[in-house]
């Protein structure tokens, strides 16, 4: 308001179409950098120039990109990496397979674009994920996203690397190995209230 009235002064009326001017450069310099408008690349350089970009919203390390605009890349790589190993395995084999995210969103990339790969439900103990439980999988033979070895090699007897799961564009705490684990060392209702997971 003090601004419009300063403006209306008659010497100064001539200003009021340049202040227009003005507020929607910024307008549209400030778009690019919070809005997923531009091309990763572009984005990258754009918000190097101007270095500036959206506040960092998460505790994890980031890549290029900001955690919004780099979770949105990964997702259909991840899960043709997981569909050829789910698929290389034998038949009988596979029908008894299933695929745990160590996150939602990995689950859920499973759930959502794994069909047309004949891939099953995936499952998990992230958040309310957790809550629909293995279905009626054993834990004998799982396909895991997300997780390190060691971890692995604590609840089963058998852990084998089968892909590598990266994306220049994704989130570095996405870039990391499929391993197939066999063996469960525990039954899996044992098992399952231990990967309860709400952060």
């Amino acid at each position: 308001m003090a601004l419009e009235s300063w403006l209306s002064r008659p010497r100064l009326h001539w200003l009021k179409p340049t202040y227009a001017v003005f507020l929607d450069l910024i307008r549209c310099c400030v778009r690019a950098i919070a809005l997923p408008v531009l091309p990763p690349e572009t984005y990258i350089r754009y918000s190097r120039v101007l270095n500036f970009g959206p506040p960092k919203i998460v505790t994890y390390k980031l890549g290029p990109l900001p955690q919004l605009y780099a979770s949105m890349f990964g997702w259909p790589e991840m899960t043709e990496v997981v569909a050829r190993a789910f698929n290389a395995l034998p038949p009988e084999e596979r029908a008894r397979t299933t695929i745990f995210g160590s996150n939602y969103g990995e689950a859920e990339a499973i759930d959502l674009l794994g069909g047309k790969y004949g891939l099953p439900k995936a499952i998990s103990g992230h958040q309310s994920y957790f809550l629909w439980g293995p279905r009626d999988y054993t834990g004998e033979s799982v396909l895991v996203i997300g997780s390190e070895r060691e971890y692995l090699e604590r609840y089963y007897a058998s852990v084998e690397e089968v892909g590598k799961l990266y994306h220049p564009h994704s989130m570095p705490h996405e870039h990391y190995k499929l391993y197939h684990c066999r063996g469960l060392k525990w039954p899996m209702d044992q098992v399952w209230p231990r990967l309860k997971n709400w952060n």
